[in-house]
């Protein structure tokens, strides 16, 4: 089956299309995309409205097996308005100097923030990026959906995890959110080719080698 390359919000995805380039949308209006142009690589899938098309020629994709549906899991879909925080941080050693990246879009408005912490630990910069991050959406009443590959961060604001370490700053990030009447957290594997996902790691890597 032949894929071709598109924009969805400020990724690049390959989605699914027929012979003629076309999208093949189910009958939920939503196409499977995938974020690598590799075999194997997870399926998800994308509204058709919000993709973009490019220039390039479809390709021939393996595909792996369908990724988690949120709908499956009974979780709400993401609504068209939300605002998309992307968040990382980072630290060489660890503990040891460490920085964050942050990427927040709104519509067609991106803000990027990289910024260098001091010396600290990782998890440090994985809380404290998410704080920056959620400190950057100006319009709090409308969705946000905050990215990170923190399972430990994760963890702590969606699953009440009680801190051992970092208390005074899981306390302000807890408080920061009663802001939010609609925040919700997606974890993303690290490292896999997410366009966003890297670029967050690629602002918090500067921000420790330009301190």
């Amino acid at each position: 089956m032949p894929w071709r390359r598109h924009r969805l919000r400020d990724a690049d995805v390959w989605a699914k299309v027929d012979i003629q380039g076309r999208l093949v949308p189910d009958g939920d209006g939503r196409v499977e995309v995938v974020y690598k142009a590799a075999d194997g690589t997870k399926v998800y899938r994308a509204r058709s409205e919000n993709l973009t098309p490019t220039n390039d020629a479809p390709i021939e994709i393996a595909a792996g097996e369908p990724a988690p549906d949120s709908k499956k899991r009974g979780a709400d879909p993401i609504p068209d308005n939300a605002i998309h925080v992307w968040t990382d941080g980072g630290c060489v050693p660890n503990p040891g100097p460490c920085g964050i990246g942050v990427v927040v879009i709104d519509g067609k408005d991106k803000r990027e923030i990289s910024e260098y912490l001091g010396v600290g630990t990782n998890n440090i910069a994985e809380l404290t990026a998410i704080v920056r991050g959620l400190e950057a959406v100006k319009d709090r009443a409308r969705p946000v959906v905050v990215y990170s590959d923190s399972a430990y961060a994760i963890g702590l604001l969606t699953q009440n995890w009680k801190p051992k370490a970092n208390v005074e700053l899981v306390t302000q990030l807890r408080a920061l959110l009663k802001q939010f009447p609609d925040c919700r957290f997606v974890k993303v594997a690290a490292h896999t080719g997410i366009a966003l996902n890297e670029r967050v790691d690629q602002l918090a890597a500067a921000a420790i080698a330009g301190r």
